[in-house]
């Protein structure tokens, strides 16, 4: 079967950008719900930390094999794997309130999410019919996660107050049974199919491209800085005796923020210079993690959220569309898990880091650890 063309593909996008919004909000609300379930039980701002690196174990694994998947098979076969390792985490968190089942639905919803990501950045790639136009598709794109982390949040927090930590699961399993009857109304657009002789190149000869080495760099350092804030959150707000809907709200702010800016890059995507754009996030961003510790109130947190929400929110677009142009097209899948595995891997232990500083120092230290790594970030910054 040959390859639908970009145009007939386009007409499937709003399908793509709502499986995208089921996976990732099953992720955000599972992320939130296990938080404040471990706080309510005592355990202590380490064990978030611990089971927030969860999240990022399992695409350490699955991310190149997901590639793989993707520029073999195309889009349906590694989207249903990722929908059933979502559902079987958040059901599993739901039945079991224990902390070895949530944590194991931490694992299986952090791996889902990678695995879905890779086959749906792909496919969306595949919609444009001009480089130009790469920007533009994959700020549509990160309205998915962007949309998913501001309504999650909430729905989560007012779910808890009222109903238990029970809801809070339930409503997370409902979400992967929407995201494959959503998936399923993408027109099927198999890859070329490659003889038994043919020998793919391993992933790691795209680190020997100077130009996607540092995309990974930069995109390391503010990745690690939506980390150090998921983590910061919870763990201050229940230090303040805010309520859960109270932190859902400063969580909702930060993916408000996002989803805006990625609507301004749609409008103006002809007009950017994306590594000037680049460079400006993290000058904002890093500001904005210095000050974050002395904001006062909700309000506060919410405007510093929202502040680190147009800085941190307007990198994936540019990251991505730069990222497709610096690979050969026949490993763009390949290229994005490998950028998946590099982030997951490096930032795995952030969390149970940041937990164990925030315990030994100040609740705020993990964000002024990632204004200084933003700094440092700036170098390979300027050759992009």
């Amino acid at each position: 079967m040959s390859a639908a063309p970009p145009r007939h593909l386009r007409a499937a996008f709003p399908w793509l950008i709502a499986t995208m919004i089921c996976v990732h909000a099953c992720m955000a609300t599972t992320r939130v719900t296990a938080s404040l379930w471990v706080l309510q039980q005592g355990h202590g701002e380490a064990s978030v930390g611990l089971l927030l690196s969860l999240f990022a174990v399992a695409p350490i694994v699955l991310s190149l094999w997901a590639g793989r998947l993707a520029d073999r098979h195309g889009f349906h076969r590694p989207v249903g794997i990722g929908v059933a390792l979502a559902f079987a985490g958040a059901l599993l968190a739901l039945l079991l309130p224990r902390l070895w089942a949530i944590a194991t639905g931490c694992l299986l919803c952090g791996g889902a999410v990678a695995v879905v990501a890779v086959a749906l950045q792909r496919e969306a790639g595949l919609m444009a019919e001009q480089p130009g136009e790469l920007k533009k598709i994959f700020s549509w794109m990160a309205l998915g996660p962007a949309l998913s982390n501001a309504l999650s949040p909430v729905i989560a927090g007012l779910l808890i107050d009222h109903v238990g930590m029970t809801a809070g699961f339930a409503f997370a399993a409902l979400l992967p049974l929407l995201a494959w009857a959503l998936a399923r109304r993408v027109p099927r657009n198999p890859p070329q199919v490659y003889t038994k002789s043919f020998r793919e190149p391993p992933a790691w000869d795209l680190f020997r491209l100077p130009m996607y080495r540092r995309l990974l760099v930069v995109n390391l350092a503010l990745s690690a800085g939506w980390d150090a804030h998921s983590f910061v959150v919870p763990v201050v707000g229940h230090a303040r005796g805010l309520s859960a809907a109270s932190i859902g709200l400063v969580l909702g702010s930060f993916a408000a923020a996002a989803t805006v800016v990625r609507l301004a890059i749609v409008r103006f995507a002809d007009d950017l210079d994306e590594a000037r754009a680049l460079r400006s996030a993290m000058v904002l961003a890093t500001l904005t993690f210095i000050a974050y510790a002395w904001l006062p109130g909700t309000a506060g947190l919410m405007c510093g959220s929202a502040l680190l929400g147009v800085a941190l929110g307007s990198v994936q677009p540019m990251v991505l569309a730069m990222l497709h142009r610096a690979t050969p097209p026949e490993r763009h899948g390949q290229a994005l898990g490998l950028r998946m595995l590099t982030i997951n891997g490096a930032t795995v232990g952030m969390p149970a880091g940041f937990g164990m500083l925030a315990a030994a120092t100040a609740l705020a230290a993990p964000m002024w650890v990632m204004a200084a790594a933003l700094l440092a970030a700036q170098w390979p910054a300027r050759k992009l």
